[in-house]
């Protein structure tokens, strides 16, 4: 039950970033083609900044429960990079990097997160089945 708990909670985790990855990749191709959007709060830098308050808590929701099952704390670190350069790039990627470095750094640090979620659910599954 526990295992199944937590491999939900990393599968949320990499849904969220999942969607943080793709409004940056695909916002831009999308307004092209319906320039109201940009006028809604999904078109918005406030929905990728909201989307942190997701990413963040189910992130270390589930890499702590994870941990806590298989022992293997180097997981922890693909998270704390991984939200490292989300927050750097929803902080500071447009101002110091432009548009393409920002784009960069989201993709960048949800890739890291998601790999260390699918680590997560990998050392879960190996230890308590």
């Amino acid at each position: 039950m526990k295992n199944t708990l937590n491999i939900n909670f990393d599968n949320i985790a990499i849904s969220f970033s999942v969607l943080c990855a793709l409004h940056c990749l695909f916002l831009p191709i999308i307004l092209i083609f319906f320039p109201a959007i940009s006028a809604t709060f999904f078109g918005s830098e406030d929905f990728h900044k909201s989307l942190l308050y997701f990413v963040i808590p189910s992130s270390i929701l589930a890499l702590y429960v994870g941990c806590n099952m298989h022992g293997k704390y180097n997981v922890y670190f693909y998270g704390a990079i991984g939200i490292s350069l989300l927050l750097i790039a929803v902080l500071f990627g447009h101002d110091y990097f432009g548009e393409n470095g920002e784009t960069f750094l989201t993709l960048l640090g949800a890739g890291i997160i998601s790999y260390g979620h699918f680590k997560n659910q990998q050392l879960c599954a190996d230890c308590c089945n």
